[in-house]
């Protein structure tokens, strides 16, 4: 296998760049996460998505984090075959050097952690794009008020609906000689009507069935069909992946539960290295140092590998 003549080096030094730029990630991350724990119905951690899925500098920096994600993995499991074709005949005796256990693993939990990744975008990221159907969730202010608003509350105040009111204007419409012009300003009113009454409908269950969240502003739970009749009413609402009850949903069954704990415990494995291994090929490592940065990376693992496992495990126990 003949692969492009780059330096050894200078691959070990992207590779630790990048993973730096993805340890702060994962940082930015667990924060969010954690938002999820918050017993407000959804309303901070959906104004979180709302503003990622929507903000254009979130979206370049999204393709800037996949491309580091991909450049990252590439590169690293590039070295190893370097490495290896460097070496083509093993050692008669076994290296007794103090290396990290974690170290030998690196390539394989790195290997892990790309097909968990494709679990987790299943379930999260291709939902976001579409490529998945879910839950969604709409702010409140999308559902505009007008006059047809207050023409239907006082209809409903007298007992009649919308229904009641285009029977008439029907009835009104075949007892009339009405031009066409007439005749299609009713049927636009007769439509305005049906629309108002499709979002009545809408907000009116969201409200019976408690899926309003508690600052009042995102209807969750909504199904497809239910978007889908939004979107075509008022092209422009605000309409999302609920990822906020997608991901409560999920993480009640213990399965899925349990494929994310190992997840974590295998990114657990990656970072134990890869921290203090970064410092290292950057050259910020030092005698005086090593046992600090070490401590460093430790703790920095294990605050990954709580923070994110927080969230499946205590949802799971019905917080």
């Amino acid at each position: 296998m003949n692969l492009p003549k780059i330096h050894s080096i200078t691959k070990k030094l992207l590779v630790a760049l990048l993973g730096g730029f993805l340890l702060l990630f994962l940082l930015f991350h667990m924060t969010a996460n954690l938002f999820i724990l918050r017993h407000d119905d959804g309303a901070w951690y959906s104004a979180f998505c709302h503003f990622m899925g929507t903000n254009w500098v979130v979206k370049v920096f999204e393709v800037v984090l996949f491309v580091t994600l991909l450049c990252h993995a590439v590169l690293s499991l590039w070295l190893a075959i370097t490495n290896r074709q460097a070496r083509p005949v093993r050692y008669r005796q076994r290296s007794r050097t103090k290396t990290h256990p974690h170290s030998k693993l690196m390539m394989w939990t790195g290997i892990l952690i790309a097909a968990c990744l494709i679990l987790h975008f299943f379930d999260f990221y291709f939902v976001k794009v579409g490529w998945v159907d879910a839950q969604y969730m709409v702010r409140t202010d999308s559902f505009v008020q007008d006059e047809y608003d207050g023409m239907l509350q006082q209809l409903a105040s007298q007992g009649l609906t919308g229904e009641d009111v285009i029977a008439e204007m029907e009835e009104y419409a075949s007892s009339q000689n009405l031009s066409t012009e007439e005749q299609s300003e009713l049927d636009k009113n007769i439509q305005m009507i049906r629309d108002k009454m499709t979002l009545y409908d809408i907000m009116n269950r969201a409200v019976r069935e408690h899926r309003v969240s508690a600052d009042g502003q995102w209807i969750h739970q909504m199904s497809k069909d239910d978007c889908d009749q939004l979107r075509a009413i008022l092209p422009e609402a605000d309409t999302d992946p609920d990822f906020y009850y997608i991901a409560r949903q999920k993480f009640s069954v213990l399965h899925i539960v349990l494929s994310y704990l190992f997840f974590f415990v295998v990114v657990f494995m990656h970072l134990s290295h890869a921290f203090p291994s970064a410092f290292q090929t950057l050259g910020l490592n030092g005698y005086k140092y090593n046992g600090w940065i070490a401590w460093c990376g430790k703790f920095y693992a294990w605050i990954i590998l709580i923070g994110f496992s927080a969230v499946p495990i205590l949802i799971y126990l019905g917080f």
